[in-house]
């Protein structure tokens, strides 16, 4: 029988499924639009075992991709483990073998030295080919039809890092990803692995630099001309882990910075930019260049948002009164220093989306989750414990915010954009939505949302027969893509 704690991680809307199941033509309420056509894949973590540690967190579960096939109007579901090494070690042991999160020291003599990274952040696509990724470790490739799992991924051992970001950044012109690994030689180093795929997926440039501190760096950006490291104080120390403690922890006091490099230049013309010491970001919007001026908009807080960071620091600060909103620093590339300006945008959120085609340029219009007070207490689940309850639409160059609020007792996932192939529509919007139907008791829904008018509600509801934990990361795929998958090619 598995008995898991009964801690925020392992409760409500984080209640572990672990439950390998797929369902063709699933009921829809509504229509679907026609142009429609492809896969939302999510990242779910969930725990196949109870942890080893009753201090365990949801960032520990083992990485599940879940996909909603769409196609003709019709919805079919399908969703597997990631067979890591981590998650293969532990179904032959029939127990958790590893320990606290991020932290080797903690783990059974029996797995030392092996594979920890569980794959449970971001699907990534990318040269016909879809990756599970969690920054901790390297990506698996997952077969985009079947979800069986391929393998580790490294670029046919071309890339170097041990580590790659659960947060690539792939050019709408040029078809390449920039991508980077931090902890890349190991646990707690400042080294950074910055590198380059061209459009078919090959490796074309890896180059390394060292950052200020050895920090979590969740995210990054590009423009046209510029690759951008924000650096925030949540710092690791192997003295700590060595001690069976926290691998992050955040340090109020310590300055945060910013490095900005040209993409396709050498590391050595990185310029560090000091920033306000405290502040965390763990998304980004969006960057892009006007003239000399390079604009970084992001999902800004004046602690971190994660508990088990901040506490791990000393820092006691109740999740409601956190600070912040989301936020534009601009940066004046033609002037010397380490300054550089920053103004608010919007509310409080975080998991914003934006349209591929507007990666590393000027952009409209994003959407981003936040808190509606109207809506009730939020509901337990997530990462941070409390789920997001409302969808905002944002033009950051006017101001201009709308919102889809839920009622009381619901939440809502981060979206995923789908384009629309008429020039004056902003497409479509998919997300996962639960409600509260008893104690312990939820319902799910895959929810299809006009993108410019959100606060319309659904236009199509996908009720789901089963329970479903909570996502962290999502990716659309287009049919045409699927059909061109490297998966399905000869070997």
């Amino acid at each position: 029988m598995r008995v898991f704690p009964e801690t925020i991680h392992f409760t409500g809307l984080n209640t572990p499924v672990g439950i390998e199941w797929s369902a063709r033509n699933l009921d829809v309420v509504g229509v679907i639009p026609a142009e429609i056509e492809g896969a939302f894949f999510r990242a779910v973590p969930d725990p196949a075992h109870p942890p080893m540690f009753k201090d365990d967190i949801v960032l520990s579960g083992d990485g599940m991709v879940a996909k909603f096939t769409i196609r003709g109007g019709t919805v079919d579901y399908a969703i597997r483990y990631v067979e890591t090494e981590r998650y293969a070690l532990e179904r032959e042991a029939r127990r958790a073998l590893f320990g606290q999160y991020r932290n080797p020291f903690t783990d059974d003599p029996s797995v030392v030295g092996r594979d920890r990274t569980v794959a449970n952040t971001t699907p990534v696509w990318h040269g016909g080919r879809l990756f599970m990724t969690k920054e901790d470790g390297l990506g698996y490739e997952v077969d985009p039809d079947t979800l069986e799992t391929i393998g580790r991924w490294d670029y046919h051992g071309a890339f170097t890092s041990q580590t790659f970001t659960a947060h690539p950044r792939v050019d709408p012109v040029t078809g390449e990803m920039f991508f980077f690994g931090y902890e890349a030689d190991g646990l707690c180093s400042t080294k950074i692995a910055y590198a380059i795929a061209d459009r078919d997926g090959n490796l074309v440039r890896e180059q390394w630099f060292d950052q200020p501190y050895c920090s979590t760096i969740h995210d990054f950006a590009i423009t046209e001309n510029y690759a951008i490291f924000p650096i925030f104080p949540t710092t690791a120390d192997l003295d700590r882990l060595e001690a069976g403690g926290a691998h992050w922890a955040h340090r109020q006091d310590l300055d945060s910075w910013v490095g900005i490099m040209p993409r396709y230049g050498k590391v050595e013309e990185m310029r560090w930019f000091k920033g306000r010491p405290g502040i965390s970001a763990f998304h980004l919007v969006n960057a892009y260049e006007e003239g000399d001026l390079l604009h970084l908009d992001l999902c800004l807080s004046d602690t971190n948002a994660f508990g088990f960071m901040r506490e791990a620091g000393g820092i006691q600060r109740d999740q409601r009164d956190i600070g912040g909103g989301l936020t534009r620093w601009t940066f004046d590339m033609a002037k010397p220093g380490e300054a550089y300006e920053e103004r608010l945008l919007g509310p409080p959120g975080d998991m914003p989306r934006l349209r591929d085609a507007d990666q590393g340029r000027p952009y409209r219009v994003a959407w981003y989750l936040s808190m509606n007070p109207q809506g009730g207490p939020p509901l337990p689940g997530g990462p941070v414990g409390a789920a997001f309850n409302a969808l905002l639409r944002i033009e950051p160059g006017n101001g201009r915010i709308d919102m889809m609020g839920l009622e009381p007792g619901m939440a809502i996932s981060e979206p995923v954009h789908v384009p629309s192939a008429q020039a004056d529509h902003e497409g479509w919007l998919l997300t996962v939505v639960d409600r509260q139907t008893g104690l312990v008791d939820f319902q799910s829904e895959l929810w299809v949302v006009d993108a410019g008018a959100i606060a319309a509600g659904p236009v199509a509801r996908v009720p789901m027969p089963l329970p479903m934990r909570a996502q962290v990361h999502g990716a659309w795929v287009s049919a045409a893509q699927l059909a061109a998958a490297k998966a399905r090619q000869p070997a």
